[in-house]
């Protein structure tokens, strides 16, 4: 009876979701594509997100945009499909991550969610809603472990989840944990009177040092799930073969052998083979003497005779030669890596086309445009 009263005592409906960086790390990728519309099994990252909110009650999610906003409404309109209700607000002049949420406080509620489009995520956020409320919180943060923390803010906390101390972006000799801020928070309208009106001001740098040094009430606890930061392409990478793994399974394709997790839709070939983890979507061929190891196809992607396609993320619409090779890479939509092509540690934009006969290592070149 009593996590019956939590759970409807502690409900959030609204939630404002940070998406308006450039993803400059992530170019030449970027360049046509947000970071968060990226595709993670062929859905937009952002999406797992808003999913993950919707599963903790949230029913109206805010975008906060800058760069290419328009991209976002085209692809995810009014948020059907989703389960909630997406407004956007967009930004002409960036404000930071709380001074983007400030702009919003007239039309939120006293306690709300906040996440990251840097990030893909499936978290069950019902625990950290229910620390929220039952401590009585200002903010409550969402924390992960990771093996580099000094690229994030790290947090010490007590027996009862407190924090106690954080740190944002600290120096190596200054490195206390591994558990890191996940940019998933739950916030109270209080949170929002510290954060001044007309001024760039940033959670981990500005606020919760702020919320921390008056002694108010700043909680946080572990995620229950999946959280990995897509801030580079290797990143974008691993986070697409780490849900493949998850959510795949032993699969038949018809015409191809397959071995492991292997997510698929409507693929086919002619005596190919997949290896898992891996990730298939729609109208992908695979040849004959193919072969597909750890490696994501978006829809149509098509790998021609022999070609070899190996620990990569292809995008819509690529295509890999005859007795090509793709290793180590990603390959934005609508690429063509052309027969005898050996192609190793890179990343292309859309449109790129390679001729062959040729070897290529570390090679990033931009979209075509």
């Amino acid at each position: 009876m009593l996590n019956g009263q939590v759970q409807r005592m502690s409900g959030v409906k609204q939630a404002i979701i940070m998406a308006g960086g450039e993803g400059t790390r992530l170019r030449p990728l970027t360049n046509t594509c947000p970071k968060p519309l990226l595709p993670v099994l062929g859905r937009p990252c952002i999406e797992y997100t808003i999913r993950s909110m919707a599963n903790a009650g949230v029913e109206e999610v805010f975008l906060a945009l800058g760069y290419r906003s328009k991209d976002f409404i085209d692809t995810l309109g009014e948020g059907k499909g989703l389960g909630v209700k997406i407004e956007y607000a967009i930004e002409d002049v960036p404000m930071g991550t709380a001074g983007a949420v400030k702009l919003l406080e007239s039309r939120l509620d006293e306690h709300f969610l906040v996440g990251s489009g840097d990030t893909l995520t499936d978290a069950n956020l019902n625990g950290l809603v229910e620390l929220h409320f039952r401590e009585k919180a200002v903010a409550t943060m969402g924390l992960t472990e990771v093996e580099r923390p000094e690229q994030f803010g790290i947090v010490g906390t007590n027996e009862r989840g407190r924090i106690e101390r954080f740190k944002e972006k600290p120096r190596l000799e200054e490195v206390f944990s591994n558990v890191i801020n996940s940019g998933t928070y739950v916030l109270s309208r209080e949170a929002l009177e510290l954060v001044p009106k007309g001024q760039k001001y940033d959670f981990s740098r500005n606020l919760f040092p702020d919320i921390l040094s008056r002694g108010m009430p700043l909680f946080a606890a572990k995620l229950d799930g999946y959280w990995k930061d897509i801030g580079r392409p290797q990143d974008l990478l691993e986070a697409n073969l780490r849900m493949a793994d998850h959510e795949g399974e032993p699969t038949y394709i018809p015409g191809l052998s397959t071995v492991g997790n292997i997510v698929a839709r409507d693929a086919s070939g002619e005596g190919g083979e997949v290896i898992g983890p891996s990730f298939l979507d729609d109208e992908v061929w695979v040849g004959k003497g193919a072969r597909v190891a750890s490696a994501c196809l978006g829809r149509a992607v098509i790998v021609e005779e022999g070609a070899t396609v190996e620990g990569s993320l292809l995008l819509e619409g690529c295509m890999v030669g005859a007795g090509s090779s793709v290793v180590n890479s990603i390959l934005g939509r609508r690429c063509v890596v052309g027969k005898g092509v050996a192609l190793s540690d890179s990343v292309l934009g859309d449109g790129v086309v390679l001729e062959g006969p040729s070897s290529l290592r570390g090679v990033v070149r931009p979209d075509v445009g």
